[in-house]
Order: structure tokens, then C-alpha cells, then sequence
């Protein structure tokens, strides 16, 4: 029978080893493991493994996780009474949040099994957070889960990692992503492959450039870039191109969510038929418009190194071209362009090339002005 561990895209072991927990934390074999840390490269699926795991620990059939229970259903809805999602929206967690957090946690379970906390990118977490969630970690009730997500090990303090049973995702094969593509969202083949290949095993990346024709557009454009850098005042073209578009894409996500929840917020604090608020809700107003501008700049931080990301796998292709190697192309519907970048330079050219990519990627890491960064790397192409 079918589980939801199954659903874990090229992820054997990962399932095997979460289904083997949760049978254990049924029978009580050797007690349950409080603080899970799941790891993994973008779009390999932590986030669905988590949930995955949340789900055959609230389950109320046989086998456990079955995917149809209410317990399951509810937690891959989102809707469990016992399972808390959290997803920070700005580029970090603040510790006054975190605190928060911690508290509801220590709830007794209202119906399931267990209390279960997933925190989604809790790398976020300031270090005045990491140190608050450090206490709940060590000391967790009986019936508190903590599922904790992130990139790495090394992206959270060591003091959490170590206290902390490692789930390591591996990035799953653009064949796994492919079939996925094609099983489960009806995109046709051809351009299931060529997406799955493109997102580099990243599912959710896959999924947006088969559904999305405009996200393909964007990817295109930025694969020209090469092509395109010939001069001095193209490559500053290119770069303000670049940073536009990824505040235009920030800007398309970030409106209505900006507008629904400020609505809410309104709403909440007793706003007036004619739109005024009562005394002393300022501060409130004022603390949801900074975390919306946090978001806004994670998100468009998001997109510009999505776009580099895109540009560091043409010249990765250009590479193997040059080093004749065998693998496959990332960009394989773009031969002619990779044909030509790859006559125009030696290897050397392109592993600078390389490298300026990903000096820009930290330089916006560091909070560098984006057109800066971006303007200073397409100079870097250009010359490199």
C-alpha cells in the first residue's frame, strides 16, 4: 500500500529511515527522538519530508502514514490542531517570535499523538532565537516534536545540531523529477525533461518553469546574457535588467499578500466603517509593514540568485563543453549558444567567469546594493 513516504521523490532511504521512526514511536522501542534536523540542498524536498514524517506520527490507521486517515490528511492540508508550521517571511526570526513559539509548543496534543513544531528555514533564526530555541530543544515535553529545516547542518549553531536526530535529502535525478512532472501534473514530456533538467533536481523550481510560461521567459532571458555582454554599456543594461526583473517578480508576489493581510490586521484591531483606526494600534501597523518589507527583499534576493544561479549553469555547461566531458547539459536546448561561448574562450576564461557568479551571490549575502553587485559582475563577464 502507499504511504506518504512514498511520495518523497528520489528519496528511498530518507523514507525507509522516517517510516522506520514512526513504527518505533508507535511501539515505544527505544523512546521517541524530540528535535529532528532535516538537511538538504533547494528543492530536494525537506519541507516534504517533514510533513511527511508529521503525518505518519499523527496517524490514526494502518500503516502508519497512510495518507488517508484524518490525522494525515489534516497535517498535508495543514489544518492539524497539533501541528504548527513555521515559515519565516522576512530574512530572519526574531528570538521575541521564537519565545513565542516556544510557548505554544509546550501545549499538551488537543487530540493527536504528538505536539509537532515543522520550522521551515530555521537557519533564519537570529542567534538571540537559535539560544531560546535551544532551551525548548533540550528540554522538550514528552509529546513535543520539533522538525526543524535547513540547507545544512553547518547553517544552524552547533549546540542545536548535535541535539538534533539528522535527516540528510539528497538532490533527486532529473529522470525522479521528470516522472513526477508527468505522472502527478500532466506536463508533457518533452517539456517535463527539459524543466527537470534546467531545475537541477530543485522540484519546486521544476514545477514553476512547466507551469509557468513567463518564469521560462525569465530563465531565457537570463541565459542571453552571455550573448549580449559585448560592450561596456550593454553589460550595465544587462545588470539593471537583471535586478528589475527581480523586483518586478518580488513585486507581483509580495502585492496581494501585502493588501489581504493588512486588511486582516485592520480588521483585527477594531478598524472603523470609515477607515479609522483606534489610538494606541499604530505600533501594531507599523511592526506588520517592516516584516513586509523584510519579505519583499528576501524575495527579491530570492530571484536574483535563482537568476545567477540560471547564468552559473550556462558557463557550467560551456565548461564541460570545453573539458569534453560526458555528463549531461543543464542547458542541453541551448547547444548553439554553449557551442559558441565555449569556441570564444579557454577554460580558464570560464571558471572566472564562474567565479565572479558566485562572488556576486555573496556580495548580496552581505547586503552589497544589488545593482552594484550585479553591475560589478556582468563587467567581470564581459572581461573575464
Amino acid at each position: 500500500m502507499v504511504t506518504v513516504f512514498d511520495e518523497l521523490v528520489g528519496q528511498g532511504p530518507v523514507a525507509a529511515q522516517l517510516q522506520t521512526a514512526v513504527e518505533a514511536a508507535r511501539e515505544g522501542a527505544g523512546g521517541m527522538t524530540h528535535a529532528w534536523l532535516f538537511t538538504g540542498p533547494p528543492g530536494s524536498g525537506r519541507e516534504a519530508a517533514a510533513t511527511a514524517f508529521a503525518a505518519g506520527l499523527q496517524c490514526t490507521a494502518e500503516p502508519a502514514g497512510c495518507g488517508y486517515c484524518a490525522g494525515c490528511h489534516q497535517v498535508l492540508a495543514g489544518t492539524h490542531a497539533d501541528l504548527e508550521v513555521v515559515r519565516p517571511q522576512g530574512l530572519s526570526y526574531s528570538v521575541r517570535e521564537t519565545r513565542e513559539l516556544v510557548l505554544r509548543a509546550a501545549a499538551r496534543p488537543s487530540g493527536g499523538r504528538w505536539q509537532i513544531v515543522l520550522f521551515e528555514d530555521a537557519d533564519r533564526a537570529t542567534e538571540a532565537a537559535a539560544n531560546a530555541l535551544l532551551k525548548a530543544i533540550e528540554e522538550p515535553p514528552p509529546r513535543t516534536v520539533w522538525l526543524l529545516c535547513a540547507p545544512s547542518p553547518d547553517d544552524l549553531v552547533m549546540t542545536i545540531r548535535s541535539r538534533c536526530r539528522l535527516v540528510t535529502l539528497r538532490t533527486p535525478s532529473a529522470e525522479a523529477v521528470t516522472a513526477l512532472l508527468v505522472q502527478r501534473d500532466g506536463i508533457d514530456p518533452d517539456l517535463a525533461q527539459v524543466c527537470a533538467q534546467a531545475a537541477q533536481g530543485d522540484i519546486a523550481r521544476a514545477r514553476q518553469l512547466a507551469a509557468d510560461a513567463s518564469a521560462r521567459g525569465r530563465r531565457g532571458d537570463v541565459l542571453a546574457v552571455p550573448a549580449r555582454i559585448t560592450a561596456v554599456g550593454a553589460a550595465v543594461m544587462a545588470a539593471e535588467a537583471l535586478v528589475k526583473t527581480a523586483e518586478e517578480e518580488a513585486k507581483a508576489i509580495t502585492e496581494d499578500l501585502n493588501e489581504s493581510e493588512t486588511s486582516a490586521m485592520r480588521q483585527a484591531l477594531g478598524e472603523s466603517a470609515k477607515g479609522r483606526m483606534p489610538r494606541g494600534t499604530a505600533g501594531a501597523m507599523k511592526e506588520l509593514e517592516d516584516r513586509q518589507k523584510s519579505r519583499a527583499t528576501r524575495l527579491k534576493r530570492d530571484a536574483l540568485d535563482r537568476a545567477l544561479l540560471d547564468l552559473a549553469s550556462f558557463y557550467r555547461d560551456v565548461l564541460a563543453l570545453q573539458f569534453g566531458a560526458t555528463i549531461p547539459l543543464v542547458n542541453g536546448d541551448r547547444g548553439r549558444e554553449l557551442d559558441q561561448q565555449a569556441r570564444r574562450m579557454p577554460p580558464e576564461g570560464t571558471l572566472r567567469r564562474l567565479d565572479s557568479i558566485m562572488e556576486c551571490r555573496e556580495r548580496l549575502a552581505a547586503n552589497v546594493n544589488p545593482l552594484l553587485a550585479v553591475e560589478a559582475m556582468m563587467m567581470e563577464l564581459r572581461t573575464g
